[in-house]
């Protein structure tokens, strides 16, 4: 077990250059990875019964202890994300598929990524993990609403389809979790030390597949969507530090909701998109998820020289 926790770390810290290396081979050999994509669901389903593990009830008392602040990250980050998200879609005109994956990941709650990250930046971790939580219980009906709203300029939406696959693949596993974590605590403790190469093998798996499913249409777009995937996060990190500083948060919380507003839950965009739109639909949540952790990580160790001013 102690060599599976260092390999989890080891692979949790380089996280990007795995992700980066499986998809350049997953481009290249797109026929070595098609077999994965049917079990996307499945792998995502795995990664969030992982979160669920490590969940406890401490993560919501702050939700008690200061709702305000939890609601304000909360809500600017399902709010600015699907807005940002649209405006670029329009403003670049963005072809259909492309238009809808980004603002099918901009409609995603925040993921563990930005906790990790804000506490790299020394910043209020447990408000960020408050604020990861709660988008995540909520996004069962915010995020189908979101896309609904957002992307049916360009599509007819189920949004009866789209909640029943963030059922899937948010809520049936994190109910699962609790309830193992309940009756089998000490096993469920004992699991945790290999939950970080667990998740980190599985969204390479995830990112492999989308990458190879659309391989075709991004070797004529990718450069585009990735140029909007970055605008998109650097533009959600400065409106997430900008309404923070609004509401007259402290620093260590200003860096808390930046990183909750600026990093999404891009494998459950990558599920949703393969479950109810097209594979390129697929890659602007698979390209941000490669993206928002080196992001993450530059704007964590920038954060972390900070100090609050007098």
């Amino acid at each position: 077990m102690n060599f599976i926790e260092k390999a989890g770390r080891f692979m949790g810290n380089t996280f990007p250059i795995w992700v980066l290396l499986i998809s350049v081979c997953a481009f290249y050999r797109p026929n070595a990875f098609l077999w994965i994509s049917p079990y996307i669901t499945l792998l995502l389903g795995i990664v969030m019964f992982g979160m669920g593990l490590t969940l406890s009830v401490d993560d919501f008392k702050e939700v008690f202890r200061r709702p305000k602040e939890v609601a304000i990250g909360v809500v600017g980050h399902f709010i600015i994300m699907p807005l940002v998200a649209f405006i670029l879609a329009i403003a670049l005109h963005l072809p259909p598929d492309v238009a809808i994956g980004v603002i099918l990941v901009g409609s995603c709650p925040s993921g563990t990524a930005s906790n990790v990250m804000t506490f790299l930046a020394k910043g209020d971790v447990a408000l960020a993990v408050s604020i990861a939580s709660i988008s995540t219980i909520l996004s069962p009906i915010v995020t189908p609403f979101l896309i609904v709203l957002f992307a049916q300029k360009w599509t007819k939406i189920n949004a009866g389809d789209l909640i029943w696959s963030i059922v899937q693949v948010v809520i049936i596993p994190i109910v699962l979790a609790l309830i193992v974590k309940a009756f089998f605590n000490k096993q469920a403790k004992a699991s945790e030390k290999a939950l970080p190469l667990v998740s980190v093998i599985a969204i390479m798996a995830i990112v492999s597949a989308v990458v190879a499913g659309s391989q075709a249409k991004l070797a004529q777009t990718g450069l585009m969507i990735f140029a909007v995937v970055i605008l998109h996060n650097v533009l959600g990190f400065l409106l997430g530090y900008l309404m923070a500083k609004l509401f007259k948060m402290d620093l260590a919380k200003r860096k808390a909701v930046t990183m909750e507003v600026g990093m999404q839950n891009s494998g459950l965009g990558v599920a949703i998109a393969m479950a109810n739109f097209t594979p390129l639909a697929a890659v602007p949540s698979a390209i941000f998820s490669v993206w928002h952790n080196i992001s993450g990580s530059i704007l964590a160790t920038l954060f972390s020289r900070m100090k609050e001013k007098k």
